[in-house]
């Protein structure tokens, strides 16, 4: 990337290029999925691959072990950002974000989650600013142990089960086909942008630009 567009980038994440964040964390992005090679490419890592996107847009890796997790630190709009993809399976996704809340003294509504949706198709983006966990299993952990289900969350279409009685598990757990894969890459951007708007404080315009 050339000097000018590093610039660029800085300014627009609201610092100077080659300064590091500063300040205490005052937001945390988080993808969720689970870690391993066998697990790359699944459907249940829609969370973290979009986070990815997410890190790319921002210029930082999120490659540092903290909290359970796999951790990055941006600056957006003057804000410290923590980045996180928990290390602790999906089941269990609220044990590294409580960590982390605790640790920063964050409330609900300094948290955006990350992560698929197998109620919506390929390409489509729901967000919300709260609500139940809709059968998502690492929502449901993150409102079981935060006791609130007050956090925004962007949740990523990929895909209906193929019939009913198709195994749900095996279906998360399931690689995107290769002829998903261009879909795939913009709507993980646009996710990433829509996290950019929740953590400005501008969830409502995320939700009439991004949702679908």
């Amino acid at each position: 990337m050339s000097t000018q567009l590093e610039n660029l980038f800085a300014k627009l994440r609201g610092r100077a290029p080659g300064t590091p964040p500063s300040g205490p964390v005052s937001f945390l992005a988080v993808g969720l999925g689970n870690p391993g090679r066998e697990y790359e490419g699944t459907r249940h890592n829609a969370g973290f691959l979009a986070l990815d996107c997410l890190a790319d847009d921002l210029g930082v890796k999120v490659d540092r072990l903290k909290f359970k997790s796999l951790c990055g630190e941006a600056m957006v709009g003057g804000q410290r950002v923590l980045l996180m993809k928990p290390s602790t399976y999906m089941n269990n996704s609220g044990q590294a974000v409580t960590e982390a809340m605790r640790f920063y003294k964050l409330t609900p509504q300094q948290l955006v989650v990350l992560c698929d949706d197998v109620t919506q198709d390929v390409g489509r983006i729901r967000i919300r600013r709260k609500g139940s966990d809709g059968g998502h299993n690492g929502l449901k952990n993150i409102i079981y142990l935060t006791g609130s289900d007050a956090f925004a969350r962007v949740r990523i279409g990929v895909g209906k089960k193929p019939h009913p009685d198709y195994d749900l598990a095996d279906w998360v757990l399931g690689k995107f086909p290769k002829d998903q894969f261009s879909t795939l890459d913009e709507v993980f951007e646009r996710a990433a942008q829509a996290a950019l708007l929740i953590i400005q404080g501008k969830i409502d315009e995320a939700m009439n630009r991004y949702s679908s």
